[in-house]
């Protein structure tokens, strides 16, 4: 009964942490409370751990954070890492660009991975015509949208998406520990999207 009641607790201070009503539940929450799992704490510890980072600020994570879930389609992860990218001084316009992103990288994952799978270069010559303006000129520090697109090629799987901007991070002078930790944070958001839905 207490390993009941404990994880219970741990799920309703998850959801305070996600500025989710007590009442929300979803049949994958609902599985692990009911089964006792003790991955709702490690699910808990895993997304404050990853939200705080010495190489990633408070604003940056939470915009890479939103990236993930918009990605993922999640509204209720969408409206708190709105929220948190705000209460950390994100600016409407970079609430907007990390959207953008997510949406711009689902297209470039899709088409590049197809050309990785097929590896054939007809297609690796052929025109993409798919307009990527934004890349260029981003309202977000340049280097922060890159590293969303790097978070969000990692979360689709595209593995040449993957290498071609972390690439493009070191020749801009970022550090492997600011991308790992954009990769940590992206791990755990889309294991929470599997959680909280």
């Amino acid at each position: 009964m207490f390993a009941i009641a404990n994880t219970k607790d741990i799920k309703d201070d998850l959801l305070d942490d996600l500025g989710l009503d007590e009442d929300y539940s979803s049949s994958a929450l609902r599985a692990l409370v009911e089964g006792e799992s003790r991955y709702v704490k490690d699910l808990r510890v895993n997304l404050k751990n990853t939200l705080k980072s010495e190489h990633i600020s408070k604003k940056e994570a939470a915009l890479i954070a939103l990236a993930i879930a918009v990605n993922a389609k999640n509204e209720a992860l969408k409206s708190f890492f709105t929220d948190l990218a705000e209460t950390n001084e994100a600016t409407e316009e970079e609430i907007g660009d990390a959207t953008a992103c997510a949406s711009l990288l689902a297209a470039n994952n899709v088409f590049y991975r197809f050309r990785h799978f097929v590896n054939k270069d007809s297609y690796n010559k052929m025109r993409a015509g798919i307009k990527m303006n934004i890349m260029a000129k981003p309202q977000l520090e340049k280097e922060l949208f890159e590293l969303i697109s790097l978070a969000v090629s990692a979360a689709n799987g595209c593995e040449m998406c993957v290498q071609s901007h972390e690439k493009s991070l070191l020749k801009m002078e970022s550090t492997e520990e600011r991308i790992f930790d954009a990769i940590r944070l992206t791990s755990v958001v889309a294991s929470l999207d599997k959680v909280v839905t």
